[in-house]
Protein backbone atom coordinates (compact mmCIF):
# COMPACT_ATOMS: atom_id res chain seq x y z
CA UNK A 1 0.00 0.00 0.00
CA UNK A 2 1.29 3.09 -1.04
CA UNK A 3 0.86 6.54 1.51
CA UNK A 4 -0.46 8.54 -1.17
CA UNK A 5 -1.44 8.19 -4.57
CA UNK A 6 -2.73 10.21 -7.37
CA UNK A 7 -5.99 10.06 -9.56
CA UNK A 8 -6.37 10.98 -12.96
CA UNK A 9 -8.89 9.87 -14.48
CA UNK A 10 -12.18 11.33 -14.29
CA UNK A 11 -14.45 8.29 -13.62
CA UNK A 12 -11.99 7.27 -10.57
CA UNK A 13 -12.32 10.52 -9.26
CA UNK A 14 -15.94 10.88 -9.47
CA UNK A 15 -16.23 6.71 -7.66
CA UNK A 16 -13.74 7.78 -5.36
CA UNK A 17 -16.03 10.89 -4.27
CA UNK A 18 -19.30 9.12 -3.45
CA UNK A 19 -19.56 9.08 0.50
CA UNK A 20 -20.74 5.84 0.83
CA UNK A 21 -17.11 4.35 -1.51
CA UNK A 22 -15.09 7.34 0.66
CA UNK A 23 -16.36 6.02 3.59
CA UNK A 24 -15.07 2.19 2.37
CA UNK A 25 -11.73 3.75 1.01
CA UNK A 26 -11.32 4.75 4.71
CA UNK A 27 -12.45 1.71 6.34
CA UNK A 28 -9.85 -0.14 4.04
CA UNK A 29 -7.08 2.08 4.26
CA UNK A 30 -7.12 0.60 8.13
CA UNK A 31 -6.89 -2.99 7.08
CA UNK A 32 -8.46 -6.00 4.64
CA UNK A 33 -12.03 -6.11 5.36
CA UNK A 34 -14.75 -8.16 3.49
CA UNK A 35 -17.72 -7.28 2.22
CA UNK A 36 -19.41 -8.48 4.96
CA UNK A 37 -17.66 -6.86 7.97
CA UNK A 38 -17.38 -3.44 5.91
CA UNK A 39 -21.19 -3.58 5.68
CA UNK A 40 -22.03 -3.53 9.88
CA UNK A 41 -19.32 -0.29 9.93
CA UNK A 42 -21.41 1.59 6.75
CA UNK A 43 -24.81 0.82 7.75
CA UNK A 44 -25.73 -0.86 4.42
CA UNK A 45 -26.58 -4.77 3.46
CA UNK A 46 -23.53 -7.32 2.05
CA UNK A 47 -25.20 -6.87 -1.50
CA UNK A 48 -24.87 -2.87 -1.69
CA UNK A 49 -20.83 -2.92 -0.09
CA UNK A 50 -20.33 -5.40 -2.66
CA UNK A 51 -21.45 -3.57 -5.17
CA UNK A 52 -19.61 -0.28 -4.22
CA UNK A 53 -16.29 -2.47 -3.64
CA UNK A 54 -16.78 -3.79 -7.56
CA UNK A 55 -16.91 -0.28 -8.95
CA UNK A 56 -13.93 0.50 -6.52
CA UNK A 57 -11.80 -2.13 -7.74
CA UNK A 58 -12.79 -1.41 -11.20
CA UNK A 59 -10.90 1.88 -10.93
CA UNK A 60 -8.17 0.48 -9.05
CA UNK A 61 -8.60 2.41 -5.86
CA UNK A 62 -9.07 -1.30 -3.64
CA UNK A 63 -7.39 -4.70 -4.60
CA UNK A 64 -7.69 -8.16 -3.49
CA UNK A 65 -5.89 -8.47 -0.43
CA UNK A 66 -6.44 -12.21 0.49
CA UNK A 67 -9.44 -15.25 -0.27
CA UNK A 68 -10.56 -17.38 2.40
CA UNK A 69 -13.38 -20.12 2.08
CA UNK A 70 -15.74 -20.62 4.53
CA UNK A 71 -18.17 -23.36 3.64
CA UNK A 72 -18.73 -22.88 -0.03
CA UNK A 73 -18.57 -19.76 -0.33
CA UNK A 74 -15.18 -17.85 -0.68
CA UNK A 75 -14.90 -14.51 1.15
CA UNK A 76 -12.91 -11.55 -0.90
CA UNK A 77 -10.67 -9.77 1.64
CA UNK A 78 -10.21 -6.11 -0.26
CA UNK A 79 -7.80 -3.82 1.27
CA UNK A 80 -7.18 0.28 -0.44
CA UNK A 81 -4.46 0.54 -2.81
CA UNK A 82 -2.88 3.70 -0.73
CA UNK A 83 -3.89 5.52 3.00
CA UNK A 84 -4.57 8.55 0.99
CA UNK A 85 -5.76 9.93 -2.40
CA UNK A 86 -5.26 13.19 -4.00
CA UNK A 87 -7.25 14.09 -7.29
CA UNK A 88 -4.99 15.48 -10.22
CA UNK A 89 -6.11 18.43 -11.95
CA UNK A 90 -6.02 16.42 -15.07
CA UNK A 91 -9.47 14.95 -13.84
CA UNK A 92 -10.36 17.91 -14.82
CA UNK A 93 -8.60 18.57 -17.87
CA UNK A 94 -10.34 20.75 -19.70
CA UNK A 95 -10.40 23.49 -16.98
CA UNK A 96 -7.49 22.60 -15.10
CA UNK A 97 -5.23 25.85 -13.62
CA UNK A 98 -3.36 26.58 -15.79
CA UNK A 99 -0.34 29.02 -14.23
CA UNK A 100 1.61 30.02 -17.31
CA UNK A 101 -1.69 32.27 -18.70
CA UNK A 102 -1.18 34.73 -15.88
CA UNK A 103 2.04 35.24 -13.88
CA UNK A 104 1.76 37.20 -10.64
CA UNK A 105 3.46 36.20 -7.31
CA UNK A 106 1.59 37.99 -5.39
CA UNK A 107 -1.88 36.55 -6.60
CA UNK A 108 -3.21 33.78 -4.10
CA UNK A 109 -4.54 32.39 -7.12
CA UNK A 110 -1.75 32.28 -8.86
CA UNK A 111 -0.26 30.39 -6.17
CA UNK A 112 -3.12 27.97 -5.88
CA UNK A 113 -2.35 27.72 -9.92
CA UNK A 114 1.11 26.78 -9.14
CA UNK A 115 -0.20 24.15 -6.50
CA UNK A 116 -2.22 22.28 -9.22
CA UNK A 117 0.47 22.08 -11.34
CA UNK A 118 2.70 20.54 -8.51
CA UNK A 119 -0.15 17.96 -7.71
CA UNK A 120 -0.62 17.30 -11.61
CA UNK A 121 3.10 17.01 -12.37
CA UNK A 122 4.22 15.06 -10.00
CA UNK A 123 1.30 13.06 -9.76
CA UNK A 124 2.09 12.29 -13.36
CA UNK A 125 5.99 11.50 -12.44
CA UNK A 126 5.00 9.18 -10.10
CA UNK A 127 2.57 6.76 -12.04
CA UNK A 128 5.38 7.01 -15.03
CA UNK A 129 8.06 5.83 -12.26
CA UNK A 130 5.96 3.23 -10.76
CA UNK A 131 5.19 1.82 -14.75
CA UNK A 132 9.14 1.89 -14.79
CA UNK A 133 10.00 0.88 -11.80
CA UNK A 134 12.02 3.88 -11.24
CA UNK A 135 12.92 5.93 -8.25
CA UNK A 136 11.88 9.48 -8.55
CA UNK A 137 14.28 12.30 -7.57
CA UNK A 138 12.24 15.24 -6.17
CA UNK A 139 13.32 17.48 -2.61
CA UNK A 140 10.30 18.87 -0.39
CA UNK A 141 11.04 21.60 2.49
CA UNK A 142 8.08 22.22 4.75
CA UNK A 143 8.50 24.97 7.41
CA UNK A 144 6.75 27.57 9.70
CA UNK A 145 8.01 31.28 10.56
CA UNK A 146 5.90 33.52 12.83
CA UNK A 147 7.02 37.07 11.20
CA UNK A 148 6.71 39.58 14.03
CA UNK A 149 5.56 42.01 12.11
CA UNK A 150 4.71 43.19 8.20
CA UNK A 151 7.97 44.38 7.57
CA UNK A 152 9.77 41.11 8.91
CA UNK A 153 7.39 39.21 6.24
CA UNK A 154 8.49 41.73 3.20
CA UNK A 155 12.09 41.61 4.15
CA UNK A 156 11.93 37.64 4.18
CA UNK A 157 10.71 37.33 0.82
CA UNK A 158 12.98 39.92 -0.41
CA UNK A 159 15.67 37.82 0.88
CA UNK A 160 14.20 34.91 0.21
CA UNK A 161 14.17 35.96 -3.64
CA UNK A 162 17.28 36.84 -3.38
CA UNK A 163 18.36 33.60 -2.43
CA UNK A 164 16.63 31.21 -4.57
CA UNK A 165 16.97 33.95 -7.67
CA UNK A 166 20.68 33.61 -7.40
CA UNK A 167 20.80 29.73 -6.76
CA UNK A 168 19.23 29.28 -9.94
CA UNK A 169 21.73 31.73 -12.07
CA UNK A 170 24.48 29.91 -10.55
CA UNK A 171 23.48 26.33 -11.35
CA UNK A 172 20.96 27.15 -14.41
CA UNK A 173 22.53 25.67 -17.36
CA UNK A 174 19.98 24.74 -20.20
CA UNK A 175 22.58 23.97 -22.90
CA UNK A 176 24.34 21.26 -20.79
CA UNK A 177 24.50 17.69 -23.16
CA UNK A 178 22.15 15.47 -20.99
CA UNK A 179 20.74 17.97 -18.77
CA UNK A 180 17.63 17.38 -17.35
CA UNK A 181 14.99 20.50 -16.63
CA UNK A 182 14.02 20.64 -13.17
CA UNK A 183 11.05 22.96 -11.90
CA UNK A 184 11.35 25.17 -8.39
CA UNK A 185 8.48 26.07 -6.89
CA UNK A 186 8.94 28.59 -3.64
CA UNK A 187 5.53 29.41 -1.60
CA UNK A 188 5.13 31.72 1.27
CA UNK A 189 1.25 32.19 2.68
CA UNK A 190 -0.34 32.51 5.98
CA UNK A 191 -0.93 28.97 8.11
CA UNK A 192 -4.13 27.68 8.81
CA UNK A 193 -5.11 28.32 12.64
CA UNK A 194 -8.66 26.11 12.65
CA UNK A 195 -9.33 22.58 11.99
CA UNK A 196 -10.51 21.63 8.41
CA UNK A 197 -14.03 21.59 8.16
CA UNK A 198 -14.55 24.00 10.30
CA UNK A 199 -16.09 26.29 7.48
CA UNK A 200 -13.82 29.25 8.59
CA UNK A 201 -10.16 28.11 7.94
CA UNK A 202 -7.62 30.86 7.73
CA UNK A 203 -10.20 33.37 8.84
CA UNK A 204 -8.76 37.04 9.42
CA UNK A 205 -5.62 36.45 7.86
CA UNK A 206 -5.49 39.23 5.62
CA UNK A 207 -4.58 42.84 7.67
CA UNK A 208 -4.61 46.53 7.60
CA UNK A 209 -2.80 47.91 4.70
CA UNK A 210 -2.17 44.26 3.33
CA UNK A 211 -2.24 45.66 -0.14
CA UNK A 212 0.11 48.21 0.37
CA UNK A 213 2.76 45.70 1.92
CA UNK A 214 2.14 43.11 -0.86
CA UNK A 215 3.47 46.38 -3.05
CA UNK A 216 6.47 46.74 -1.10
CA UNK A 217 7.01 42.98 -0.86
CA UNK A 218 7.33 43.45 -5.10
CA UNK A 219 9.88 45.68 -4.78
CA UNK A 220 8.81 45.99 -8.61
CA UNK A 221 6.97 49.04 -11.24
CA UNK A 222 3.65 48.37 -11.54
CA UNK A 223 3.53 47.37 -14.89
CA UNK A 224 6.32 45.04 -14.60
CA UNK A 225 5.28 41.57 -13.14
CA UNK A 226 8.66 39.91 -11.18
CA UNK A 227 9.84 36.76 -12.14
CA UNK A 228 8.21 34.05 -10.32
CA UNK A 229 11.60 32.96 -8.84
CA UNK A 230 14.44 35.76 -9.26
CA UNK A 231 11.61 38.31 -8.41
CA UNK A 232 13.45 40.81 -11.04
CA UNK A 233 10.94 42.55 -13.69
CA UNK A 234 9.77 40.38 -16.32
CA UNK A 235 12.03 40.50 -19.34
CA UNK A 236 15.39 41.07 -18.05
CA UNK A 237 16.98 38.40 -20.15
CA UNK A 238 20.30 38.43 -17.74
CA UNK A 239 17.42 37.13 -14.81
CA UNK A 240 15.24 34.75 -16.73
CA UNK A 241 14.86 31.39 -16.32
CA UNK A 242 13.52 28.62 -19.05
CA UNK A 243 9.97 27.78 -18.51
CA UNK A 244 10.20 24.09 -18.44
CA UNK A 245 6.89 21.80 -18.97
Amino acid sequence: MWDVTVIEDPEAAAVSLDPVRARLLAELAAGPASAAMLAGKVGLPRQKVNYHLKALEQHGLVELAEERRKGNVTERLMRATAASYVISPLALAAVQPDPDRFRDQLSARWLLALGARLVRDVGSLITGAAKARQRLATYALDGEVTFASAADRAAFVRELTAGVGALIRKYDAPGAEGGRAHRVVVAVHPAITRPAGTGDEGAATAEPGAEATAARMADRPADRPAHPLTGSPAGDPALETPSHP
